[in-house]
């Protein structure tokens, strides 16, 4: 497994992967057929996006690997930086 995760981040220089973080809160809403997950965690204010094709079990309160790259988003003029997460995995 680990494997996997080297050769992306070899391959892909904005990438980073954190291990063994813990998650403080998930939201999961629907937009047209995806879900959006919105995740933040332990020692960082950015919030963390991915998108899925169904709801999953809350990942509140648990421990996960996650190999993402910071991105911004301009919501109502204002730029905020979010963290689009590429793979998570529970711990």
């Amino acid at each position: 497994m680990k494997h996997v995760v080297d050769k992306m981040l070899g391959t892909h220089q904005s990438l980073v992967h954190s291990e063994g973080v813990k998650i403080l809160s998930h939201t999961q809403r629907e937009i047209e057929e995806w879900v959006q997950h919105t995740i933040t965690i332990e020692g960082c204010d950015a919030p963390f996006k991915f998108k899925r094709t169904k709801k999953y079990r809350s990942l509140q309160g648990q421990k996960v690997n996650m190999t993402y790259y910071p991105e911004t988003e301009t919501v109502a003029g204002f730029d905020f930086e979010i963290m689009k997460v590429v793979r998570i995995k529970r711990y």
